[in-house]
């Protein structure tokens, strides 16, 4: 990894992640130095995890609509958390670059590095549950096959994805490749966008 982004290549992001998926879940987001990049990772990482939970109990079917309501709500807030620290992760990277001469045949990434440290905490994640079902208790094998499949799968998957994570930041730092900072322009939580909430509804 180019010394630029030593501190942030592929193998320092997966240990991170899954050093966290065995701590508690804070509810809210982690304190640190704002302007640092990891503290962006970590709340990124701990959005992905509340977002993991929340979507399981939206799904329950025994539970009042109120609950259901409640979890929903709680996505919302956690998916814009997660959205707006991928900008963020983006921003601080791309700031590291100031200087590198963009080559006029340079590779346009049209994922950012954001987006891909985020699909990294997800697979992680998935990664985590798909062993879990695989190893539950009580299991029938016709159970266990299956996830087992699944789970060397997803290792493949974040294995090629840190691949490709360090090949981006390798090529950005020497100009031979670049992102940009894709704005989500998220409207749902926006009363001034979201027409069901301007129009006073809630």
């Amino acid at each position: 990894m180019t010394p630029v982004f030593a501190d942030i290549a592929a193998s320092a992001l997966r240990a991170f992640h899954d050093s966290r998926l065995g701590a508690p879940t804070a509810a809210e987001a982690p304190h640190g130095e704002a302007p640092h990049v990891w503290h962006w990772i970590d709340v990124n990482h701990r959005c992905n995890r509340l977002l993991w939970d929340e979507e399981d109990l939206a799904r329950r079917t025994s539970v009042a609509a109120a609950q259901i309501v409640a979890n929903k709500r709680a996505i919302d807030t956690y998916n814009q958390q997660r959205n707006d620290a991928i900008e963020r992760i983006d921003e601080l990277l791309l700031a590291r670059l100031e200087g590198v001469i963009v080559a006029a045949d340079a590779w346009h990434n049209s994922e950012t590095a954001g987006s891909i440290i985020d699909r990294l905490s997800i697979l992680a994640l998935k990664i985590l549950h798909m062993d879990c079902a695989a190893q539950r208790a009580g299991a029938s094998a016709e159970h266990r096959a299956p996830c087992r499949d699944r789970h060397r799968r997803l290792c493949v998957q974040r294995d090629e994805l840190a691949d490709c994570f360090d090949t981006l930041l390798t090529h950005a730092a020497k100009g031979a490749a670049f992102w940009r900072v894709y704005r989500q322009f998220k409207m749902y939580n926006d009363p001034s966008l979201n027409p069901q909430l301007n129009r006073g509804g809630s």
